[in-house]
């Protein structure tokens, strides 16, 4: 195994190496201006919340606890506001609920916010027929590169965006924070995180509204045993997103004063692409140096090989909650690719979590002419995910979604039998399509069952984390 690395290559240093999925700029310059103000912000986050993520991965990768990882595929401007993230805390953490009750397993929860603000493209443009003529422009890569609107003033690579991703992400996180530790969070106040939606909703809203009365109930019991835990107050909540702008975590990546080892301080939990994955690559280059916990998303292409290359590269040492592995492989091959892939990291010795990202390998276009996804595909992947664990006898560690907290009409098929006539009515993703919040919760409560259901017969690590902690 490689020696581990302490040190921060040069910007210079990865760019030579040719990084994927990278903007051109037309004005180096001005690249430059915005980078050395971004290098003088302060940290996004803080090397000890980086280490308490970390240890909670590393109960997780021993089968003590349970990811749970949503948000938005990207992430815009427009929509850092206070509701629109009160409405994704309420599903993540309504989806929390479901998985830490139902299930009986400590959720760690960690949103896809603060920083996913950029997309990987197949092509670096995009062609349209506008009046009869083919225009060409630059492909909308996230609010951090350029604008959707489909004008060459829009598309055009702009580096002050890195900036505004800065402000945009430290607002999200501000607005976080207040909300997890000032009591929307309390669940005493279970009830009203989603009382909308219950109201309106049935099928996975009438489940949960029957789960909640259950917990209520309990929690009165405690309170009137005189048992109230500082816990049941606040939440423990995280910030990912893919690293994949170079310069913008270059910049972002940061000596802590402690410790002296350098920390990415754009997000707490860092991933790669499965675009970005090259063991000699410079996405690997620069996160091989921090020390934050990081995630691999292996798609259906991925080997053991790959798998076991990737964290030899990137985790030489073998920190426990050091690497994450998201499969991505799609429902039609997870069961065929996904054990060898288990079996051969397994063989390493190495305890890793094993996430599910049932998502990104589901995608197609509709008759209707939009990307979307099937709901009965995305169970079909979680559920293939399952059959392989449990039959290995490895953990299922966790569940990587592209959701959001409004009604949105993205995803077909759920409760509500979404159909691809309805995907015109409330289609507002700025590039993939999510799952809506009443799909959010009816998988929650699917990935309770299954996971309920594995428990029974094993030797079970959770009632045994329980036992050592009571």
């Amino acid at each position: 195994m490689l020696a581990p690395v302490y040190d921060i290559p040069s910007l210079a240093d990865l760019r030579a190496r040719q990084p994927k999925q990278q903007p051109r700029y037309e004005d180096a310059a001005e690249l430059e201006r915005a980078l050395a103000a971004l290098s003088s912000r302060p940290p996004l986050v803080f090397a000890g919340e980086v280490d308490d993520l970390r240890d909670g991965l590393a109960r997780v990768a021993r089968g003590e606890g349970f990811l749970l990882q949503g948000g938005d595929c990207a992430e815009t401007f427009a929509g850092v506001t206070a509701a629109n993230l009160k409405n994704k805390l309420r599903v993540l953490l309504a989806m929390s609920l479901v998985l830490t009750y139902a299930a009986q397993v400590p959720v760690l929860k960690v949103g896809r916010i603060a920083g996913q603000y950029a997309k990987p493209r197949s092509k670096d443009t995009e062609t349209r027929v506008i009046d009869g003529q083919e225009v060409t422009l630059p492909s909308f890569r996230g609010d951090a590169v350029n604008g959707f609107e489909f004008t060459a003033e829009a598309r055009r690579n702009d580096p002050q965006r890195l900036l505004d991703v800065y402000n945009a992400s430290s607002a999200t996180l501000n607005l976080t924070r207040a909300f997890v530790s000032g009591g929307f969070a309390d669940l005493r106040t279970v009830n009203t995180w989603n009382s909308d939606f219950v109201r309106n909703a049935n099928g996975a809203g009438e489940r949960y509204q029957a789960l909640v009365e259950e917990i209520e109930a309990a929690l009165a019991f405690m309170v009137a045993c005189g048992i109230d835990d500082e816990q049941m107050h606040t939440v423990d909540f995280y910030s990912s997103h893919e690293a994949l702008l170079l310069d913008y975590e270059h910049a972002l990546t940061r000596i802590d004063s402690r410790s002296q080892l350098p920390y990415g301080t754009s997000g707490h939990f860092l991933w790669i692409g499965e675009r970005t994955r090259e063991l000699d690559g410079a996405h690997v280059e620069l996160l091989r140096h921090v020390q934050n916990p990081l995630g691999i998303k292996l798609g259906p292409t991925a080997t053991a090989e790959d798998a076991i290359g990737l964290a030899d590269r990137l985790d030489p040492d073998g920190t426990p909650g050091r690497i994450t592995f998201i499969t991505r492989m799609g429902a039609g091959r997870i069961r065929d690719v996904l054990p060898d892939v288990v079996e051969g990291v397994r063989a390493t010795g190495r305890e890793v979590v094993w996430v599910t990202d049932p998502m990104h390998g589901n995608t197609y276009t509709s008759s209707t002419g939009y990307k979307t996804r099937s709901f009965a595909d995305v169970v079909d992947e979680v559920n293939g995910w399952f059959d392989v664990h449990d039959r290995l006898g490895t953990w299922p560690g966790g569940i990587h979604v592209e959701l959001t907290g409004e009604d949105v009409t993205e995803c077909v098929g759920g409760t509500h039998d979404l159909a691809e006539a309805d995907l015109a009515h409330r289609y507002e993703t700025a590039c993939d399509p999510r799952l809506n919040r009443n799909q959010s919760l009816e998988l929650a409560f699917m990935v309770a069952e299954r996971l309920r259901t594995g428990l029974q017969g094993r030797n079970n690590p959770v009632q045994q984390f329980f036992a050592r902690e009571l």
